[in-house]
């Protein structure tokens, strides 16, 4: 074994004065990959070329902004005595479900004003927004951030984990669990089933809410062994309580959907 590999370093280059971190050259990564998988399939499903490049124009920086402003509202304590630091996304601190509630919304409005269905834009960048948070959590791994609580190396040997992934892991002399690993492959699992479900004759909009669900499932229990999470009350964890929700609201629409709309435009239509 070796044990001589160090912390990896959390800037990618610079560029003069400007140092580029990994963190956010992979979050940009993970967007540009997304943006090429649902091109792909929205040009299939007749949309014009530029409708996502359009879309996104609006939608990435403003969710951008409300990740940043997510997880500063739930760390208000601590950034109220550090003001400058507000603004240093390159160091961390983006909350995707601060990310998400605002793309679907800007979402939501773009698509109502091209007049096109919002579930429809939805079932097919589902995926794609899986892909994204796969790749995107590797900027946590680079930042030796979103990790759980302390493990032994032979734990993470044991996973089969390669030195690099573990010494990653070695924070102030303390191994921690890769957490932000569990999630990349219960993502790109997500992905899988998604694309797969394409060839199901699924109601509009059921893509994107099985998306909503296999996400939340997944993040309540990882986000469980985390040591950073954003607290709501007390020890009710912010994050938790958002994926309750959501899956909840999800199986409801689903429920009612299948019971109650007839003759629903389905994945598949044209």
């Amino acid at each position: 074994m070796n044990f001589l590999l160090g912390a990896i370093d959390p800037i990618a280059f610079s560029l003069g004065p400007i140092d580029v971190r990994w963190y956010g050259v992979i979050i940009a990564s993970g967007i540009v990959l997304a943006f090429f998988v649902a091109q792909r399939e929205m040009v299939k499903r007749g949309f014009h070329p530029d409708f996502l490049t359009d879309l996104l124009i609006w939608a990435v920086p403003l969710a951008i902004l409300g990740a940043r402003l997510y997880y500063v509202l739930f760390k208000w304590e601590y950034y109220a005595s550090n003001p400058s630091q507000i603004f240093q996304i390159w160091e961390g601190g983006l909350a995707i479900h601060g990310a998400l509630i605002v793309s679907f919304m800007v979402a939501y409005l773009f698509t109502k004003k091209r007049k096109e269905s919002f579930l429809k834009v939805a079932d097919i960048a589902a995926p794609s927004i899986l892909i994204g948070q796969t790749v995107g959590r590797w900027g946590n791994f680079m930042n030796q951030e979103a990790h759980g609580g302390p493990v032994s190396r032979g734990f993470l040997e044991n996973m089969l984990l390669p030195d690099w992934i573990i010494e990653q892991m070695r924070i102030d002399g303390t191994y921690y669990h890769p957490t932000f690993l569990y999630e990349s492959l219960w993502n790109l699992t997500g992905v899988v089933i998604l694309i797969l479900l394409r060839r199901v004759n699924l109601l509009r909009g059921e893509m994107f809410l099985f998306y909503i669900i296999w996400y939340s499932v997944g993040r309540f229990y990882i986000e469980g062994m985390r040591t950073d999470s954003l607290y709501l009350i007390g020890e009710l964890r912010t994050a938790q309580v958002v994926s309750l929700v959501s899956i909840a609201v999800a199986i409801i629409i689903v429920v009612y959907r299948r019971v109650n709309v007839k003759k629903a435009v389905r994945y598949k239509d044209a």
